[in-house]
Formats: structure tokens, C-alpha cells, sequence
């Protein structure tokens, strides 16, 4: 498996992060007013298909919900703005294990297909065994983390490849703020969504480690149109939400996508099934202290 080396800053938590993302963003207001600052230019090649509010599920730890009775919410943590997602941080720790996914992903207005500078996005997934860190491995917080968008709306992460758990096409969960501040302070985010996994890569993935046991079983049973997040979006949003992949378990995978945001969207459409936000509640009504219980739409 490839190893990257990361600049030390990424992981100093967002206490160090902030002071210099402000700064950077006031500069460039002062460069623009100067005139020194060239207009962002549209993306190219790029068919600009708005991607649709999806559930964020049960898991999401953004202080949306708790567990046994304690609000889970890993944004205000101190390291939280970090790109490698593999091992735990702050108190914990621990390494989420499988083969490594470096995972680029380019926020753009879908109104012009111009990047989206300064924004941050919140990744979330499962492990190879569909197991979320904070909910099922209580003491662990890998695999979730913020990156910054850079002037070309460009922000990569260090992952692994997710596994496939019942009832659930492979995904990962990501949410959209207008800054870092804004992802740490409880603010709304301007997407929730999720990326649909390709069926190619990972049958063939599962297929051949150990480490996704049940994956090959699970992603057999289904299909994209079956599935009740992607099911009812039309097939050019999930071309949109479908990275292109390259490489192999053994050397690493690389995982692009770009992510169009429309910000006049109706966010009360498509945002989940039973216990999802905007879904009905699960059968037998949600439990006490607003814990979500883990209904097949996450």
C-alpha cells in the first residue's frame, strides 16, 4: 500500500487551523478589492448536475443526535480539520484498517460550475466490516474528518475503502458548510449527500480481501435502483455522485469527484427514509434523549 506523507499542519486541530484560514480569507477579499485576484473560471469539461439532499443516517456524530443519552458530536474536537482519516485522534486511539483510498474531491456552485473556495466538507464512512467509529466502536473517531476547500475548490482526504453493510449500496457521507467556522459552530451545512461507491471496483474488492467479510454478500443483494437513499435519484445525478477510481487494494485506490451544490435547493426532498432527517420516524417511534437507532437509510 502507498504511504503518503501529510504536512504536520493538517492534524493540529482546528484551534491552530482557524487563525490561519481567516487570515488567508481576508487577504484574498483585500487582493480581490485590488484587483489582484483573477475571477474564478468555470470548470471544465464538467456537466454541472446538481447532486440531491440525501439522509445523513444515524451515525453522523455533527450533534444532530446522541448516544446512551450524550449528544455526539466529533466537529467540535480539537484535530477535527485533518486529511488523513485513518487513525483516531485526540484521546483515542487506533487506526481504521484496509486498503488505503485517496479521495479528492471539488466543490463547485452548480449555478455557473465556478469553485467553491473556503468551504468546508465533513467526510464520514464505515469500515471495511460496516461498522461507524462513535456509535458502534464507541471508542474509536476515525474515518470522519473536515477539510478546507482550496482557491480551485479542490480538498483531498487519506481513507479507506468502505465496506458494504445490509440494505446499504457502499457510501460515504459527506456535509457541506460555508467555512470551517461554520462546520464547528452548529450552523446548518448548504449539502448533506452521500457518494455512491462503483459496483465494479468494489465487487471486485470484496471479493478478494478477508478484511470485508459479508461486503461481496450484502452488495450482491442489491442494486443501485434498489437501494433506499440512491434509489430515487435520476441517473444523472448518480453518474455525479459516482467517483472515478483508479488503482488496486495492493497499491491504493485514488478517488475523484466533483460535487455541485445547488444553493437554492429544496432540502426537505429526498432526505431519508424511516428515522432520517425528513423521512418518517422508524417503526415504534424514535427513543428517548433523540438517539437514532440504525434503520437501513444510513
Amino acid at each position: 500500500m502507498t504511504n503518503h506523507s501529510h504536512d504536520d499542519e493538517h492534524d493540529l486541530g482546528f484551534a491552530h487551523d482557524l487563525p490561519r484560514l481567516i487570515g488567508r480569507r481576508r487577504l484574498l477579499g483585500v487582493m480581490g478589492g485590488l484587483g489582484l485576484v483573477a475571477a474564478a473560471s468555470p470548470a471544465s469539461a464538467l456537466e454541472c448536475v446538481a447532486l440531491p439532499w440525501e439522509t445523513q443516517g444515524p451515525y453522523p456524530a455533527d450533534g444532530s443526535n446522541s448516544r446512551e443519552g450524550q449528544v455526539v458530536n466529533i466537529l467540535t474536537q480539537e484535530g477535527i480539520i485533518r486529511e488523513d482519516l485513518r487513525p483516531s485522534f485526540g484521546d483515542l486511539s487506533g487506526t481504521a484498517e484496509g486498503p488505503q483510498l485517496d479521495l479528492e474531491l471539488v466543490l463547485v456552485n452548480a449555478d455557473g460550475c465556478t469553485p467553491l473556495a473556503g468551504h468546508a466538507i465533513y467526510v464520514w464512512h464505515c469500515t471495511t466490516l460496516g461498522e461507524y467509529s462513535m456509535y458502534d466502536l464507541p471508542d474509536q473517531n476515525f474515518l470522519r474528518g473536515v477539510g478546507v476547500t482550496d482557491d480551485q475548490g479542490r480538498v483531498k482526504f487519506t481513507t479507506i475503502y468502505p465496506g458494504c453493510y445490509p440494505a446499504r449500496w457502499p457510501h460515504i457521507h459527506f456535509e457541506i458548510f460555508e467555512s470551517a467556522e461554520a462546520a464547528v459552530s452548529g450552523e446548518a451545512s448548504v449539502l448533506t449527500a452521500q457518494i455512491a461507491m462503483p459496483h465494479d471496483v468494489s465487487a471486485a474488492l470484496y471479493e478478494s480481501d478477508a478484511l470485508y467479510e459479508g461486503s461481496t454478500e450484502n452488495l450482491n443483494r442489491l442494486t443501485l435502483e434498489s437501494d433506499n437513499v440512491f434509489g430515487d435519484n435520476s441517473q444523472e445525478e448518480l453518474a455525479q455522485q459516482t467517483p472515478e477510481i483508479t488503482g488496486d487494494a495492493s497499491s491504493g485506490y485514488q478517488a475523484s469527484l466533483t460535487i455541485p451544490v445547488d444553493f437554492d435547493a429544496d432540502r426537505s426532498v429526498s432526505m431519508g427514509g424511516p428515522g432520517g432527517p425528513g423521512g418518517p420516524p422508524p417503526e415504534g417511534g424514535m427513543p428517548p434523549d433523540g438517539e437514532m437507532p440504525p434503520p437501513p437509510s444510513n
